[in-house]
């Protein structure tokens, strides 16, 4: 046997034994790349303890890798400066996309809920209580939106709310103003929007983080439930580095109280595993959204339209398919 082939072969045999910490003579640079829902002072906190132990159970060198927006993670990784990211799922779509990534695992909530949900939110003294009452679409309001990859600020009041309503966000308010999770709910605290988008994870962080600014807060409306945000890797990141992270990502905080605090402060329990298909329902949400674009849009011809809505109908249908198929497993 050669000795290259020798290698392998023992590499292949650790790794099934489930030792895959790798010495500090192989260690390998991860950048870990971390959506920008709040301030990059505020993710550090609660993050760098994470990465610490994942460098040292892994015998990796996992870097965090913070950027202004979801975008820049995305763009991260579709050009190799990150190998691995939390994101949510809308962002992951993109990442798997047209960035090379590929999904494994998926966060857990902390108190057992199965995913999360999008809000509308304002100001606890607001005369809003409904959101039929801030969309009267006068253009006297000022509203916040989420980052254009973010699942629970975006997408998701995207589609049950303004495409299920035929409305354009622009056409209806004064302004809109994107930005991330923190800053909108602090916009909204402050009076500086009248509403905006949210979740419900955020909201528990402001607590922690802002908890005078977070009284201020009420919520106005509630989205179905979100599948959990997924933790995704490079295809082409190499299988000793896959098998280490696995090891760590599946196993930590499962018996160790010091981890599970770590991960408390996250707002997760243990990860589980997951793949692409988690995907589905926010493709569904997708097609859905570019389906009320398109039957909104008056100046298409008639022809033209009914050919779109036809391959979209198609589509909307197939994911419908694969997520009844995935549910009766």
């Amino acid at each position: 046997m050669t000795r290259l082939r020798l290698c392998t072969t023992i590499a292949a045999s650790l790794a099934a034994a489930g030792a895959f910490a790798l010495s500090p003579a192989k260690a390998k640079e991860i950048n870990f790349g971390i959506i920008s829902t709040e301030t990059t002072s505020n993710l550090r906190s609660i993050w760098d303890p994470f990465l610490a132990d994942m460098s040292r159970k892994t015998g990796l060198q996992i870097k965090g890798f913070f950027a202004s927006d979801y975008a820049g993670v995305i763009e991260g990784m579709r050009f190799n400066k990150v190998q691995l990211a939390w994101y949510g799922n809308k962002a992951a779509m993109e990442a798997v996309d047209r960035a090379n990534g590929e999904i494994f695992a998926q966060s857990v909530d902390k108190d057992g809920n199965p995913g999360y949900w999008s809000h509308i939110i304002v100001h606890k003294d607001s005369p809003f209580k409904t959101i039929e009452d801030v969309l009267k679409c006068d253009k006297s309001l000022d509203f916040g939106i989420g980052d254009p990859n973010s699942t629970s600020g975006f997408l998701v009041p995207t589609t049950f709310i303004f495409s299920a309503r035929n409305i354009d966000p622009r056409s209806c308010f004064k302004t809109v103003r994107g930005a991330n999770h923190e800053a909108n709910a602090l916009a909204v605290a402050n009076r500086l929007v009248h509403a905006a988008s949210n979740n419900n994870e955020n909201l528990s962080r402001l607590q922690k983080t802002a908890p005078a600014k977070a009284q201020d807060i009420r919520v106005i409306w509630t989205s179905p439930l979100i599948p959990s945000d997924p933790l995704v890797w490079r295809k082409d990141l190499d299988a000793a580095a896959k098998g280490a992270i696995a090891e760590f990502i599946f196993s930590y905080g499962t018996n160790n109280e010091a981890e599970k605090v770590i991960l408390a402060g996250l707002g997760w329990a243990p990860f589980r595993k997951s793949n692409d298909d988690q995907l589905l329902p926010i493709r569904q949400m997708e097609v859905n959204k570019e389906i009320a674009k398109i039957k909104g849009d008056e100046a298409m011809a008639a022809d033209k339209k009914a050919l779109q809505l036809t391959a979209l109908q198609k589509k909307f249908e197939e994911y419908s398919t694969r997520i009844a198929a995935l549910a009766a497993k």
